[in-house]
């Protein structure tokens, strides 16, 4: 499997030259990188467009939730910097999934994940905007409403990834922030239901998100190293690259 581009590593800095700076350090180790709220509204949308120059997956975490018209404008924009993927809100509902992934079809690297429910939610948190499903339910639900209309995979937490590669079979994208590593994230963590990513892949994610806990790592080469080869002497000998597709268009 190509961890290279499978562990997308979350440039969550509050400028483009702190977040350049970890690309930088981790050279050739890693081909993917997460631009987010923080480093979009801190820094704009310069460095996705020199991450894909550079021949970067990008994942531009815009969580769209808008009405049609304005999600595809956003979309094209972020084809436009070259982004290889972009989330958009499940519960936006089918039309306004349908419109983002009407727009990526203009650029044949842009693929569209759906959010399903935010890895920080629980049952209690959902029940309080009046949501009465569970979130193993409500993650089901609005993964079947994705690939319905024509998503190209969901984002879930990583305990959602088995039962959502048995339901999606492996042509979908399943991207799992909300993973945790043995050294803890010196900011602490939001998600309600976190994994290691090594279980995230054995379950069937076809990609991880890793933020902080990689990112002010000592050395962020030895984390990502660290992961492969606990992958490489899986007990089992799960290979996580049968449980899912690659990034498409590499």
């Amino acid at each position: 499997m190509d961890l290279t581009r499978r562990v997308i590593v979350a440039l969550d800095f509050d400028t483009a030259e702190e977040a350049s700076a970890v690309v930088e350090r981790l050279g050739d180790a890693c081909q993917s990188y997460k631009i987010g709220l923080q480093l979009l509204t801190a820094a704009g949308p310069a460095l996705a467009t020199t991450l894909a120059e550079a021949g970067k997956d990008v994942f531009l975490d815009l969580k769209l939730f808008e009405i049609p018209t304005s999600v595809a404008a956003a979309v094209r924009a972020a084809g436009r910097r070259g982004a290889t993927m972009v989330t958009v809100h499940a519960t936006a509902g089918s039309r306004i999934l349908a419109a983002a992934v009407g727009a990526a079809a203009d650029f044949p690297r842009l693929r569209v994940v759906a959010l399903t429910v935010v890895t920080s939610l629980t049952a209690a948190d959902l029940a309080e905007v009046g949501v009465v499903a569970s979130t193993e339910e409500q993650v089901t639900r609005l993964a079947q409403l994705a690939r319905s209309a024509g998503c190209h995979g969901v984002v879930a937490a990583p305990h959602d990834a088995a039962p959502l590669r048995r339901l999606l079979g492996t042509d979908q994208l399943i991207v799992t922030p909300g993973v945790t590593l043995p050294a803890p994230d010196p900011a602490g963590t939001d998600h309600a239901r976190p994994a290691h990513p090594v279980d995230a892949f054995r379950a069937g994610a076809s990609h991880v998100v890793i933020g902080r806990a990689l990112t002010r790592a000592a050395d962020p080469r030895a984390v990502l190293a660290a992961i492969a080869e606990e992958l490489r002497v899986s007990s089992d000998g799960t290979r996580p690259a049968d449980q899912g597709p690659d990034t498409p268009g590499r």
